[in-house]
């Protein structure tokens, strides 16, 4: 039993410990840009492998070198109450819940359906600091106690760092294609212009980008992209900035 004791305290103080260094690094995060992120080594390492190279674009700007345009359309685009909420929307993650539910419920109606017919669209309610927590510092498998850490991360990012810090770091960090991440080398890619640059349409049509940049990086002119952009831009005048 001692022995048994003896461990799950040392389970308990490595966890603590883990919680601290990422407190740390979070903290320091206020003064200090981070070189990169979890995901992007993940996928530095992805590409060299399966390419035998490295084409990686991304150059870090100021919040201030960011045009208000491509805020406004992240902010309509991911995350409407991003000003305004503690890290988690709860009632976004009601939503996305109601809406996977109803989808699924749709797809058990059709038992005779096709078996290469398209699984129902399963979606989030993930915040931009949940994003940036996920992205920033952990691995991409998908688990309960990964969840759990990430919830902690965002906590710790709402306490240490002030929305616009969140916002840049996430702006500047945050997947725009293959290789490409950050507001910067996504403009440069697709537009060949700077981030500060960027029309409101411009801007909202790189927002409407980020849940699936991959796919998107390879029909940059699809109708879905338009169409989508469009609902983007209408919206924007009511997302409010930090």
């Amino acid at each position: 039993m001692k022995a048994l004791l003896r461990w799950i305290a040392l389970v308990l103080l490595a966890a603590l410990a883990l919680q601290l260094f990422f407190a740390a690094r979070i903290a320091a995060m206020a003064v200090i840009d981070p070189q990169s992120t979890a995901f992007q080594r993940s996928e530095a390492w992805r590409i060299a492998r399966t390419r035998h190279a490295l084409p990686w674009a991304q150059q870090w700007v100021p919040y201030t070198r960011i045009s208000d345009h491509l805020k406004r359309a992240v902010i309509a685009a991911e995350d409407d109450n991003f000003v305004n909420h503690e890290g988690v929307d709860w009632d976004a993650v009601e939503q996305a819940w109601q809406k996977n539910a109803a989808a699924e419920a749709r797809a058990g109606q059709r038992p005779h359906a096709a078996a290469n017919a398209r699984a129902p669209r399963i979606r989030g309610g993930s915040t931009i600091t949940q994003q940036l927590a996920k992205n920033l510092l952990l691995s991409g498998e998908r688990s309960m106690l990964r969840k759990g850490q990430e919830f902690v991360l965002t906590l710790l990012l709402e306490a240490f760092l002030s929305k616009e810090r969140i916002l840049e770091i996430y702006l500047n960090s945050v997947e725009w294609g293959d290789g490409v991440f950050g507001a910067e080398a996504a403009a440069r890619h697709y537009l060949r212009k700077s981030a500060a640059q960027l029309s409101a349409y411009e801007a909202a049509r790189l927002a409407v980008m980020l849940p699936a940049p991959k796919r998107f990086e390879k029909q940059p002119d699809s109708a879905y992209l338009a169409g989508r952009g469009r609902t983007i831009l209408a919206r924007m005048g009511g997302a409010e900035l930090p």
